[in-house]
């Protein structure tokens, strides 16, 4: 699995087995400086590159599919972006194994899959072990902002996140303060579809696990 992890940053690209595990981000982002936020699945990467282009912070991406990891690796490099990493792998993997703990600001996730058969609800990302994942990336007062518009995936999440102890939890009402973060969200909203919008602040310092998997747990914070 490791051997399926690449590393673009700064206008170079590594395997992970050339890293330090936990990533040593700091000297990924030499000279670059701010709080970090990440997203993950960031699709063609759209949202991600234009926050790195304004500034003001370091950005770190996750994304399973080839193709969306090449196309963002290709649009840094020609941009010269040295704020902005971009990991391709598998987002539990990465999540419990590759990256630091509580070292982001704010993770965002736009439109996963919401795995629309019964049969496959199980691989639904945000659930109560894959949420302590995420969580385990945001320092204490950091925000989880998610969005999706598959209604029934988007109020399974809405549960999941009210019954976690960590967290302070609001319904966005009306789109994000800057406009669509997504191609798929503006293709969205010219179509009038609905959209269900999440924003979560971590409220307590101290680690802790969603009860609804907290039995479950294989690795812990530390």
């Amino acid at each position: 699995m490791i051997r399926r992890v690449r590393v673009a940053a700064a206008g170079e690209e590594h395997r992970l087995d050339q890293l330090s595990a936990p990533l040593d981000l700091g000297a990924l982002t030499a000279g670059a400086s701010g709080p970090w936020e990440v997203e993950l699945g960031f699709g063609r990467g759209t949202w991600l590159v234009g926050r790195a282009e304004a500034g003001g912070g370091r950005f770190l991406g996750v994304e399973l599919a080839a193709t969306y990891y090449k196309i963002l690796r290709r649009k840094a490099f020609s941009r010269r972006l040295t704020n902005l990493v971009a990991i391709r792998g598998e987002a539990q993997y990465v999540l419990d194994a590759v990256l630091p703990r509580e070292f982001a600001r704010a993770v965002h996730v736009y439109f996963p899959d919401p795995w629309p058969k019964a049969r496959h609800h199980k691989r639904r990302f945000l659930d109560s072990l894959s949420l302590d994942l995420v969580l385990r990336l945001l320092e204490p007062g950091g925000r989880l902002l998610f969005a999706t518009d598959h209604l029934e995936f988007g109020e399974e999440t809405l549960a999941g996140l009210s019954g976690h102890p960590a967290l302070d939890l609001r319904r966005v009402d009306g789109p994000w303060p800057g406009g669509p973060r997504t191609n798929y969200e503006r293709k969205y909203e010219r179509e009038g579809r609905p959209i269900l919008r999440l924003e979560a602040v971590r409220v307590r310092e101290e680690p802790v696990f969603h009860p609804a998997g907290e039995r479950e747990v294989v690795a812990g914070w530390v």
